[in-house]
C-alpha cells in the first residue's frame, strides 16, 4: 500500500508543477510572449506557439492524475521537457541568457545551469510517475478515499501556496521598480556617508562594506545583470582594467537574484579573482540610487562617495582610471631629491 500512495504523490506533484506553469502563463500572458520569442520563436509564431504551450501544460497537469492516460502525460512531459533543455542549452553556448517566465512573471529570471538542473529532477519525476502508472494503473481507485482525496487537497493548497509566494516576489520587484523611479537624482552626491549593506556569496557568508574596507582600499561596486550582454562584455575587461590600480582598489560585482547562479556567471564571464555576489532584492542598488546596468559607484577609503555613478563599461573604465596604484615603497624610505646623503 505504501507504494500505490508514494505513486499518488508523485502524479500529484507533477500535476502541481505543470498546473502552476499553466496558471502562470495564462495569468501574464505578455510576459509569455516575450519568453518565447525570446526563445527563437519567429515573430509570426509566438502568439499561436504561447497558447499552444499554456493549453498542453493544462491538460498534462489534469491527464497525470487520470487512470489510464497518466502514462502517455508522463511521455508528452518528458517530451517537453527534452524540446525546452534542448533550446536552453543551445542558448547558454551562444552566451544568451534570456528571462524564464516557466511559470509566469514570477519566474522572469535569466536562464542558467540551474533550469537545466531543475528540467532533470521534473525529468525524474515524470519517469516514476511514467513507471507508477504502469505498475499501478488503478491507482488512486486503490487507495482509501479519505486518504485519496485528502492528498489532492494538500496538494491544492501547496499550489496556491507557491502561487501566492511568487505574486508576493512579483509584488516586492515592482515595489523596487516604483522605488527606484521615486528617488531624485542617479546616485548619492559626492562626499555623502557609503551607505551600509550585506552582500552575498554561493556558500552563504555575508560581506559589508565595513569588511571590503577593511584593507584601507577604495571600492568599487560594479552593479550587473545575469542577462545584459554589456555586463558580460565589462566583465571579461575588469580585471585587466583593475590590474592598473595595483592593491588601491578591491571591486565587487553585485548581482542580484541566485548566489550560486552570479558566482557561476562571474567565472564564466572571466572575472578571475574579482568577488561576484548577491544584494538581497536590491537593498544595494536602492541606497546608491543606482538605476541601470552596468554602473559603478567608487567609495573611497574613507567610506565616503568619491565620484558620481558610472553608466557603462567607458565610464567605469574611466572611473577606474581615477584611482591612483598603490605605492609599494613605504614613505620613511624615500629621500627627496637633493637630500643629503
Amino acid at each position: 500500500m505504501l507504494i500505490e500512495y508514494g505513486v499518488w504523490v508523485a502524479r500529484l506533484g507533477l500535476a502541481v508543477v505543470f498546473g502552476l506553469s499553466a496558471w502562470g502563463k495564462l495569468a501574464d500572458r505578455s510576459a509569455t510572449r516575450q519568453a518565447v520569442g525570446d526563445f527563437g520563436v519567429p515573430l509570426r509564431w509566438v502568439p499561436a506557439v504561447a497558447w499552444a504551450l499554456s493549453i498542453a501544460e493544462a491538460i498534462i497537469a489534469v491527464a497525470v492524475l487520470i487512470p489510464g492516460v497518466s502514462g502517455v502525460a508522463a511521455l508528452s512531459v518528458l517530451v517537453l521537457l527534452a524540446v525546452f533543455t534542448a533550446v536552453i542549452a543551445r542558448l547558454l553556448r551562444r552566451g544568451e541568457h534570456p528571462s524564464c517566465s516557466c511559470f509566469g512573471a514570477a519566474s522572469a529570471t535569466p536562464i542558467g545551469p540551474k533550469i537545466l538542473v531543475r528540467n532533470g529532477l521534473f525529468a525524474v519525476l515524470a519517469v516514476l510517475v511514467g513507471i507508477g502508472s504502469q505498475t499501478h494503473p488503478r491507482v488512486p481507485m486503490d487507495l482509501p478515499a479519505d486518504d485519496a482525496i485528502g492528498c489532492a487537497v494538500v496538494a491544492v493548497l501547496v499550489a496556491v501556496l507557491i502561487r501566492l509566494a511568487g505574486q508576493l516576489r512579483i509584488l516586492r520587484r515592482r515595489v523596487d521598480e516604483q522605488a527606484l523611479s521615486t528617488l531624485g537624482a542617479e546616485g548619492l552626491p559626492v562626499g555623502a556617508v557609503a551607505p551600509e549593506f550585506e552582500l552575498l556569496g554561493p556558500d552563504g557568508a555575508k560581506t559589508t562594506l565595513e569588511d571590503l574596507l577593511s584593507a584601507a582600499k577604495s571600492v568599487l561596486l560594479v552593479f550587473v545583470h545575469p542577462g545584459c550582454e554589456l555586463c558580460a562584455a565589462l566583465a571579461r575587461e575588469l580585471p585587466r582594467w583593475r590590474a592598473r590600480t595595483g592593491d588601491a582598489l578591491a571591486i565587487v560585482a553585485v548581482g542580484n537574484g541566485d548566489a550560486a547562479e552570479q558566482a557561476a556567471w562571474g567565472i564564466e564571464h572571466g572575472l578571475g579573482d574579482i568577488p561576484s555576489l548577491v544584494q538581497q532584492g536590491n537593498e544595494a542598488a536602492l541606497r546608491y540610487r543606482v538605476r541601470g546596468t552596468p554602473s559603478a559607484v567608487l567609495i573611497d577609503p574613507d567610506g565616503r562617495v568619491a565620484a558620481p555613478v558610472a553608466r557603462g563599461g567607458i565610464a567605469i573604465r574611466e572611473l577606474i582610471g581615477t584611482v591612483r596604484p598603490a605605492s609599494r615603497e613605504p614613505a620613511r624610505d624615500r629621500i627627496p631629491a637633493g637630500a643629503a646623503r
